[in-house]
């Protein structure tokens, strides 16, 4: 593991390059912050977030936690949201899980690892409600599968919040994107299609399947 001297230096290298290579990079990082993307993820070390999408500073709005979980109970990732779509106005919000996740691997196994065992409280419910789902697969793709199952679970809870559908109701052209990131290969895989202000008007039976209805 390298040192805090060492990742100062590698601070003082990064910033470095980046002036030999990209020398406006700094003065736009000075300028007022125009993302056109916002990307919920997990704090999981070993996801980079903006190296693996091959973004620069400034665009990528980005929130990350435990499991990448979009709460309706967490005062800081609604005002991530909230500042994203009403600030910022972001037209695409990104939740990007990745498999192995040690959050949905605890949740599915009902480990107890302390205070975050209330954070993942929710995802404990959904691994029970789909149980009999997951014995019926081979037991090495239960948790890849839960992990995907998380992905589509928060981009319902992002599409619920009244944040996204007011924007909607607006005519934002705002859309919803649900991956995953598998760590073996380096890609992402597409688990939804772009979910946009349309949704307001579709039913539950033209939803992709686990999303509720929008309408009204």
């Amino acid at each position: 593991m390298p040192s805090i001297e060492t990742l100062l230096q590698q601070n003082q290298d990064w910033a470095d390059r980046l002036r030999r290579e990209c020398p406006e990079t700094f003065e736009r990082m000075q300028e007022a912050q125009h993302p056109r993307h916002c990307i919920f993820s997990c704090s999981d070390s070993r996801i980079p977030v903006h190296e693996m999408l091959g973004v620069q500073p400034g665009q990528m709005f980005v929130h990350r936690n435990i499991a990448n979980i979009v709460s309706h109970q967490d005062l800081s990732c609604l005002a991530v949201l909230q500042f994203a779509v009403e600030v910022l106005e972001v037209e695409r919000i990104i939740i990007c899980g990745h498999y192995d996740c040690g959050g949905v691997k605890a949740a599915l196994h009902h480990d107890k690892l302390g205070l975050v065992d209330y954070w993942l409280h929710p995802l404990e419910i959904e691994a029970d409600a789909r149980r009999s789902e997951l014995v019926a697969l081979p037991e090495h793709e239960r948790a890849d599968k839960m992990c995907e199952w998380n992905v589509l679970l928060q981009v319902e809870s992002v599409i619920q919040t009244a944040i996204v559908r007011n924007a909607w109701k607006e005519g934002r052209e705002l859309y919803v994107h649900g991956w995953i990131f598998n760590q073996k290969t380096g890609l992402v895989k597409t688990l939804t299609d772009a979910i946009g202000p349309e949704a307001l008007k579709r039913d539950q039976d033209s939803l992709p399947a686990g999303f509720p209805s929008l309408s009204g």
